[in-house]
C-alpha cells in the first residue's frame, strides 16, 4: 500500500515549496495534483493521495499555505485566516511547482491531472482555466457565486475560461454553503467553455463510490 512523504522541493530558478507525495507501486499511469481542504492536508487527503496512488497514479500534494508548517492540519478558525490569505497567483504558483515535480518524474502536461476538494475544489477550477494540463476534477469547493478570499476569482466568473476537461463533483445533502441553485449557475457557466465538462450532484451516504468512479474514469479518459 501506498504511503505518503513530505519533502521541501526546489526548482533550478530558485522557486520551492513543501510537498507531499505518494508513489505507486507498479506502472505510472499519469500524474495527479491534489489540491487540499481548508485545514490543510489532514488524514483525509493522505488517504485519497495514498488510495490514488494504489490506482497506478504518482500523486503529489502541494502545500497551498505559506510557512514553515505548510499546509500541516489546522483548525477550523486558523483554516478561514489561511484561506483568507491565498490569491489566485499564489495558487497557481503552487501548482505550477507541482507540475513541475511531476514534469521531473518523466510525465508530460498531458497525463497530468488535477483534483481537489473542498477549498481545493474550487482552485482545482482556477487551475483548468488557467493551465494547459490533462483534465481537471472540483469535488465541492465554495466560492462559486462569491469568492473565497479577496485574491481568489468567484467561479462562476472563470468557469467559461476553462481550458481543460473538467468535472464538477457536488453533494445533494450535507453542505449548507453549496447551493442546488448555485450548482446550476455553476453547470451553465461551464457548459460556455470550448472544451469537456460536465457536474454531477451526489448523495453523500450513498453516492460517495460512485463520485469516486466517476473522478477515476474522467482521467482514464482524458489523460493519455
Amino acid at each position: 500500500m501506498a504511503q505518503t512523504r513530505t519533502e521541501d522541493f526546489r526548482l533550478d530558478d530558485g522557486r520551492a515549496l513543501r510537498l507531499t507525495y505518494a508513489e505507486p507501486d507498479g506502472v505510472t499511469r499519469g500524474g495527479l495534483v491534489v489540491l487540499h481542504e481548508a485545514r490543510g492536508i489532514t488524514g483525509t487527503v493522505t488517504g485519497i493521495a495514498d488510495g490514488l496512488a494504489a490506482e497506478g497514479w504518482l500523486v503529489v500534494v502541494p502545500h497551498l499555505y505559506p510557512g514553515e508548517s505548510g499546509s500541516a492540519e489546522v483548525g477550523h478558525d486558523e483554516a478561514r485566516d489561511k484561506v483568507s490569505g491565498l490569491s489566485g497567483e499564489s495558487v497557481l504558483a503552487a501548482t505550477d511547482i507541482a507540475f513541475a515535480w511531476l514534469a521531473g518524474h518523466g510525465l508530460t502536461a498531458d497525463r497530468i491531472g488535477v483534483i481537489g476538494f473542498e477549498l481545493g475544489g474550487a482552485v482545482a477550477l482556477v487551475v483548468g482555466a488557467s493551465r494547459d494540463i490533462g483534465a481537471a476534477v472540483s469535488v465541492s469547493g465554495g466560492g462559486i457565486l462569491e469568492p473565497l478570499s479577496d485574491g481568489l476569482p468567484a467561479l462562476i466568473e472563470v468557469a467559461g475560461d476553462l481550458r481543460v476537461p473538467w468535472l464538477g463533483l457536488y453533494r445533494e445533502d450535507g453542505d449548507d454553503d453549496i447551493s442546488a441553485e448555485q450548482v446550476e449557475k455553476l453547470r451553465e457557466a461551464a457548459s460556455t467553455a470550448k472544451i469537456a465538462t460536465d457536474v454531477v450532484r451526489y448523495r453523500f451516504d450513498s453516492g460517495a463510490a460512485e463520485a469516486w468512479a466517476r473522478a477515476l474514469n474522467w482521467f482514464d479518459a482524458h489523460l493519455r
